[in-house]
C-alpha cells in the first residue's frame, strides 16, 4: 500500500444552492445553459451536470441546474436560457410541458445521457449485465424506467453523450444527432487529486510491505463484472501473502474469495473526494467489464480517476478504455481470459508501477481537467445550433 497519502477531508456537496442563487447564475455569461435533472445525486448528476457547469464557467458561459422541485418556476428560467439540457430525465406530463414551454420560447432542448438506458430493445441485456434477478417487478421497473427515458429523449432536438459508441446508439434510436462530451474531473476533485499525487511523489511512492488491489464498484450491480477477475485474484492471493483486496461499496466477494476474508478490506460508499484517497493508496486499480454493447457504451472514468492520484489500472478492453489506455505505458488492458497473466505480470513489476503511474497522471491531468472541457461543451452545443 502506498504511504504519504493525505488523510480524510471534510466534504459537503458543492451544488447545494437555493433556487434563487441558481437562477441568478444564468445571468453571469453567455450562452446561458439550463440543466435539468430529476434530483441531485453523486453519480450522473455530478458528472453530467455539476462538472459541466463548472467547466462552462472557465469559458465565460452561464449555466445552472434545476430539478423536479423547480418545475413550477421553469418558465422564468426558460425566459433567461439559450438552451435547455435534460439530463437522464424520465418522461412525465411535467417534462412534456417543460419541453413545450421551451419550444414556445424558441429554446432548443437537448438530452444528455451517459448509459445505454433509453432503448427498451436492450432491457434484457441491461438486466443481465447488472445482475438483476428477473421478475415481474423487475421487468416492470426496467421497461418503465428505460421506456420513459427513451420517450423523453425523443422529445428533444439533439443529444450530448460520453462516447462515440453511445452517440451512434442514440442516433439509431431517436434519429437525432448526438455530440460527444466525455466525462471529466470537477474542480475540487482535480485539486485534491493533485495534492494527493504530489504527496506520493514527494515521498518517492513509498510503500509498506503489502500490495493492495482495489475494486471501486460502488454498487452491487457490478457483481458480474467482478466475477471476471474474482478467480484470478483469489489465485494470486493464495500465491502471494503480500496481496490484499480493497473493495468500496456493496459488492459481495464470495466464491473463491470466501476463505480470504481476513485479507479483504471493505469500505462503505465514499464521497468523491475521500474516494480519491482510498484509490490513491492501492498499487493496482482493477476495472473489469463484460464485453457487450452496454459496457462498450460506458465511459473511462474509473481509469482517469485512478490515474490522477498516481494509481495504475488494469482494465477490460472496452472501446472507450482501449482508446484511453496505452497498454504497458499508462496502464494495462486485459481481455477476460488474460486477467490471471496480466495481474501476475503487474505484481511482478510492482517497483516499476510508479513510472507508469506518473505517465498516466500526466495524461489524465491534461485530458480530463475541467478547464479543458468548457470549450468542448460549447462546441457540442454549437453543433446543435446554440451560438457561443
Amino acid at each position: 500500500m502506498y504511504l504519504n497519502v493525505p488523510g480524510e477531508v471534510p466534504f459537503a456537496p458543492p451544488w447545494d444552492l437555493p433556487f434563487a442563487a441558481r437562477q441568478a447564475q444564468l445571468g453571469r455569461g453567455r450562452p446561458r445553459i439550463a440543466y435539468f435533472y430529476e434530483r441531485p445525486d453523486t453519480s450522473t448528476f455530478r458528472y453530467r451536470v455539476h462538472n459541466m457547469i463548472e467547466a462552462l464557467e472557465h469559458v465565460g458561459a452561464a449555466a445552472a441546474w434545476f430539478c423536479r422541485d423547480d418545475l413550477g418556476a421553469m418558465p422564468g428560467v426558460l425566459d433567461r436560457a439559450d438552451v435547455l439540457v435534460l439530463c437522464r430525465t424520465r418522461y412525465s406530463d411535467g417534462i412534456a410541458a417543460l419541453v413545450a414551454q421551451a419550444r414556445a420560447r424558441g429554446v432548443p432542448v437537448l438530452f444528455d445521457v451517459d448509459d445505454l438506458v433509453f432503448d427498451v430493445r436492450h432491457v434484457q441485456l441491461v438486466l443481465e449485465t447488472l445482475d438483476q434477478r428477473p421478475s415481474e417487478a423487475a421487468w416492470d421497473h426496467w421497461f418503465g424506467y428505460i421506456g420513459r427515458l427513451g420517450a423523453a429523449l425523443r422529445l428533444c432536438d439533439g443529444a450530448i453523450t460520453t462516447n462515440a459508441t453511445l452517440a451512434a446508439r442514440i442516433h439509431d434510436f431517436a434519429g437525432i444527432a448526438a455530440a460527444v462530451v466525455p466525462n471529466f474531473l470537477n474542480t475540487a476533485q482535480a485539486a485534491f487529486s493533485r495534492r494527493i499525487l504530489a504527496a506520493k511523489q514527494a515521498g518517492g511512492f513509498a510503500r509498506d510491505r503489502t500490495i493492495h488491489v482495489g475494486y471501486f464498484s460502488g454498487t452491487p450491480t457490478h457483481n458480474r463484472d467482478f466475477a471476471i477477475v474474482r478467480g484470478a485474484i483469489a489465485e494470486l492471493m493464495h500465491e502471494d501473502p503480500r496481496i490484499r483486496l480493497r473493495l468500496v461499496g456493496f459488492l459481495e466477494p464470495g466464491g473463491p474469495l470466501s476463505g480470504l476474508r481476513e485479507r479483504i478490506d471493505v469500505f462503505p460508499l465514499q464521497d468523491f473526494l475521500n474516494l480519491q484517497r482510498l484509490v490513491a493508496e492501492v498499487e493496482v486499480n482493477i476495472v473489469p467489464l463484460q464485453d457487450n454493447l452496454f459496457t462498450n457504451c460506458k465511459s473511462e472514468l474509473k481509469y482517469f480517476e485512478a490515474a490522477v492520484v498516481g494509481t495504475v489500472s488494469v482494465a477490460s478492453p472496452t472501446s472507450t478504455l482501449a482508446a484511453s489506455i496505452r497498454h504497458d505505458e499508462t496502464g494495462f488492458l486485459a481481455a477476460a481470459q488474460a486477467w490471471p497473466v496480466i495481474l501476475r505480470e503487474v505484481v511482478a513489476r510492482i517497483d516499476a508501477l510508479p513510472r507508469i503511474a506518473a505517465k498516466a497522471a500526466d495524461m489524465a491531468n491534461d485530458a480530463y481537467a475541467p478547464e479543458r472541457h468548457g470549450r468542448v461543451i460549447l462546441d457540442a452545443l454549437a453543433a446543435h445550433g446554440v451560438p457561443a
